[in-house]
């Protein structure tokens, strides 16, 4: 049982333009600290629509983009197509990170990207055990996992599996959850002496993204998985990796990390 992260790709794609790629831009370049990736050897890992792809391609980078959704894969071909990039540059595939062979097929990288995609395979651990592996000395791991709320996290789990079971599922919980989520952007807009509707206006500053499509992408993404920031930091430190700086959240979102292998 999937969540079909590729459908929901192919539809934010409708939404894409040049403001939301400028800023996918800024928001890697801020995370990395850079403000290019030129001569950078980059894979990105879970490529879903392409763009995170072809905002590293517009830095600089020589990006090789997989992912196992076959829609996602068309997806991230259809902007390395309509951008007009360089083949030599940028190579899209289809792949699974928790295939042995496969991942060690790519070679290393100067920098292994995932953000958000490694607690959705059902393997997380193993997921990410195998991306570290990519990454040439000195290289950087940039890595987004679900934040482990304990009792939250296994309700959501459970909301998951449920949108995933059916049409009906799906259509109960989007009937239920957009609405709340809805007020509660409002809410937060009030709270905080802001226009309301600003949180939903300014939304695609985070990294280019829509929010209603990361709404669906919350409610039915499964396979899900969770993790705790020391549980990441202690495992990837076992593995050669040094800490550079993380990017923490409270709640139930993303923690978002960015590793060094030592040399």
């Amino acid at each position: 049982m999937r969540f079909a992260f590729g459908k929901n790709w192919r539809s934010f794609l409708s939404l894409l333009d040049d403001h939301r790629i400028d800023q996918s831009r800024v928001a890697i370049s801020k995370l990395l600290d850079r403000e290019n990736l030129q001569d950078w050897r980059v894979l990105d890992i879970g490529s879903g629509s392409g763009l995170s792809s072809l905002a590293m391609y517009q830095l600089g980078a020589e990006v090789v983009s997989f992912d196992y959704d076959s829609d996602s894969v068309s997806c991230t071909q259809e902007l390395h197509q309509l951008y007009g990039a360089d083949d030599k540059r940028w190579t899209v595939m289809r792949g699974s990170v928790l295939d042995p062979a496969f991942m060690e097929s790519l070679g290393t990288f100067d920098l292994v990207y995932s953000w958000g995609v490694l607690h959705h395979t059902g393997a997380m651990w193993t997921a990410v055990d195998l991306a570290q592996q990519g990454v040439t000395p000195n290289g950087i791991l940039l890595i987004a996992l679900y934040n482990d709320q304990g009792m939250r996290s296994r309700i959501w789990r459970g909301i998951k599996r449920f949108y995933c079971s059916s049409t009906l599922g799906r259509w109960l919980v989007k009937a239920t959850f957009f609405p709340l989520f809805g007020f509660y952007t409002l809410a937060l807009d009030i709270r905080q002496g802001e226009l309301p509707g600003n949180h939903i206006r300014n939304y695609p500053r985070r990294r280019g993204m829509s929010i209603t499509h990361d709404w669906s992408d919350w409610l039915g993404g499964y396979p899900f998985e969770v993790a705790k920031p020391e549980d990441v930091v202690n495992r990837l430190s076992t593995k050669g990796f040094e800490l550079q700086r993380h990017v923490l959240t409270h709640g139930l979102g993303c923690n978002e990390f960015v590793f060094k292998r030592r040399g």
